[in-house]
């Protein structure tokens, strides 16, 4: 869809009842597919998927329908389609329910969800051939490819957030950042865009110190050196070698719990908070552990 067409149509979002299920449901899902979300307004994962819904009906306006219904005032509904647990998902086309999902779906795949259906952007098409090119090695043409994605869609910034991630890999710092910088705050709030900024945050660190291999040089003939320990455990988690880096800052916290001022300590939570979405498990085994240092 044209970026002008979609500018002439309006985000499809409603809350549904019983009353208004048949027309906004059943008749439209004829024309155009038709998303449902059974929630309950009490529930986090309700209301963060439903947000994330509604910014996707507003990025498609007209592609597809956002119908809301909260289970505790549509307890008809919530028996006819058989909702034991919410969030729960049913896609409906042609009047019919296609598809059921339970649980709570990130952006990611939400956007898989609706690509099923035909509605994606070619720009994002082009980033996950982008993303299969620089994992294989060729960065080349997968900047080639993101620069094309940003010159058709110019709107869609998770094609720079890619570029931006792109440039942290090959340690192009200042380009990295240059790019970061360009960005609106909803882009840097979100979860990429959080996991860019903390990258960018330990690169540069990185950056001031002698270098992952003249630090381990330099910590073999000083291992008490907590400074040299502490430096290398930031460039270990600017290369993506968060295990590393943490070993090295738990052995700070246990030999010298005070070290700058509680920096290891510090630090730790950062990594803990940076893997919270990530890797909820890793962010809990290190949260635990440090508890668990601390109380001794």
């Amino acid at each position: 869809m044209s970026s002008q067409n979609q500018q002439e149509k309006s985000a499809l979002i409603f809350e549904v009842s019983q009353n208004n299920f048949e027309d906004l449901v059943i008749h439209n899902s004829a024309q155009i597919p038709v998303i449902v979300e059974f929630m309950g307004v009490w529930s986090g994962p309700c209301i963060k998927m439903s947000d994330v819904l509604s910014d996707l009906a507003k990025e498609f306006p007209g592609d597809f329908i956002f119908a809301k219904i909260d289970i505790d005032e549509q307890e008809e509904l919530k028996k006819q389609f058989s909702i034991v647990n919410v969030p729960t998902l049913v896609v409906f086309k042609d009047g019919q329910p296609v598809q059921k999902e339970e649980g709570e779906y990130n952006s990611d795949e939400l956007r898989l969800l609706l690509k099923h259906y035909k509605i994606f952007r070619e720009s994002d098409s082009l980033r996950e051939q982008a993303r299969e090119k620089h994992l294989a090695g060729d960065t080349s043409s997968a900047i080639m490819l993101l620069t094309q994605a940003i010159s058709s869609d110019p709107g869609n910034v998770r094609v720079a957030l890619d570029m931006v991630q792109v440039f942290l890999d090959i340690n192009e710092l200042d380009q990295a950042e240059g790019l970061f910088n360009k960005l609106g705050d909803k882009a840097k709030e979100s979860e990429i865009g959080l996991s860019i900024s903390s990258q960018l945050n330990f690169k540069k660190l990185a950056k001031a110190t002698l270098g992952l291999e003249a630090l381990k040089v330099s910590l073999l003939k000083s291992p008490d050196n907590n400074q040299l320990r502490f430096d290398l455990a930031v460039c270990h988690i600017a290369q993506h070698d968060i295990p590393q880096g943490v070993e090295l800052l738990f052995e700070i916290q246990q030999n010298d719990t005070e070290f700058r001022e509680g920096a290891a300590r510090e630090m730790i939570g950062m990594i803990c908070n940076m893997l919270e979405k990530t890797n909820p498990e890793e962010s809990t085994t290190y949260r635990q552990r440090l508890s668990n240092m601390l109380s001794l």
